[in-house]
């Protein structure tokens, strides 16, 4: 029987105990059955979830790196994947600026 990674630190270490699993490494606890498989969620400025295809629109002028021209407020995007990362979650298709990559507390949904 394989046991799934440790979703905390990833150790394959892990091991079960009744209906719990635990890893050794961290000392990080779950119950498989209740772990959730959607992974993370995003959330625009006023807290409402982001998904794949959502229009959303720039709260703030954006400063594009490598470009002269910023993105302006009210600039409509269409969200074509989303990522987890540190600091840019958007992959963005923008109206009149391409392919964007942008941080969520930038953008409102639409």
């Amino acid at each position: 029987m394989s046991l799934p990674p440790c979703p905390s630190c990833q150790s394959e270490y892990t091991y079960q105990d009744q209906n719990l699993l635990i890893c050794p490494e961290c000392a990080y606890e779950w119950n498989p059955d209740e772990l959730s498989d959607e992974g993370f969620t995003v959330q625009d400025a006023n807290g409402n979830l982001l998904a794949e295809g959502d229009t959303v629109t720039c709260i703030k002028d954006l400063k594009v790196k490598g470009s002269s021209q910023p993105i302006k407020i009210g600039t409509k995007a269409r969200i074509r994947r989303i990522v987890e990362a540190k600091d840019h979650q958007l992959d963005c298709k923008v109206d009149g600026a391409g392919e964007i990559m942008i941080t969520a507390k930038f953008v409102k949904k639409a």
